[in-house]
């Protein structure tokens, strides 16, 4: 949850340690992007940065496997008290037909252990958006279903662009909020889908529908969703 909150920040600070911007999109044909990192600690500090490629199934789950496609320069750095440090990424692949997404994770390094003193390290995890110089669109498919014996909503992204969301609401066609668990990130990448626990004990008719409402970076959502038949 930590990681969702981050990723729709400008930046981060955590322990005296800063890092900006914790959300990138790079712009069709652009190859770089910076990142600063602030030591705002009495010690020197040390980080690294890795590139992941990022996919998302249908089931919704995420993964992340290493590349060489997105690179940090440097990956491995200090920084000395009240200093910062710019970070370029730079791309290696440009975007095909449909956005390319991965993230970074940026590790704080452990200092020489003292006796008696716990560190607390930061980890942080980055999205990277990088679109191609084609137009690209999210294409949103939202459906209520019930499977494993729980009520859930699903988004399906159709689309060649990743949809974030936030503000998630349902209600009912007697006026009552059913309320969604949002423990996830919100971004539903392209190909890839979100699912959310919806909590309530009462029945959904198929026959009725389900106001959904939601802030979408590509504008406002407001859709009438008819549950789909099931046990």
């Amino acid at each position: 949850m930590a990681l969702a909150i981050l990723a729709v920040t400008p930046s981060a600070r955590a322990q005296g340690v800063g890092v900006s911007p914790v959300n990138l999109l790079m712009q069709p044909g652009q190859t770089a992007a910076a990142l600063i990192v602030t030591n705002r600690e009495d010690h020197r500090i040390a980080f690294q940065i890795r590139g992941y490629s990022w996919h998302q199934d249908r089931g919704g789950e995420d993964r992340l496997d290493p590349t060489d496609d997105l690179v940090a320069s440097p990956p491995i750095a200090s920084i000395e008290p009240g200093a910062s440090q710019v970070v370029r990424l730079i791309l290696r692949q440009p975007a095909g037909a449909q956005e390319s997404t991965y993230r970074i994770l940026f590790d704080q390094l452990p200092p020489p252990h003292e006796a008696g003193i716990v560190q607390i390290l930061l980890r942080l995890s980055i999205p990277v958006f990088a679109e191609p110089r084609t137009p690209v669109a999210a294409r949103m498919r939202w459906r209520i279903a019930r499977e494993q014996g729980r009520l859930w909503l699903i988004a399906a992204n159709d689309g060649t662009r990743h949809l974030t969301v936030a503000n998630l609401q349902l209600r009912g066609e007697d006026g009552r909020d059913l309320r969604v668990d949002v423990n996830t990130p919100p971004h539903i990448l392209a190909g890839g889908a979100r699912r959310w626990p919806i909590l309530t004990d009462r029945p959904i008719s198929p026959a009725g529908s389900v106001r959904l409402t939601a802030t979408g970076d590509a504008g406002t959502i407001d859709e009438r969703i008819s549950p789909d038949a099931g046990p």
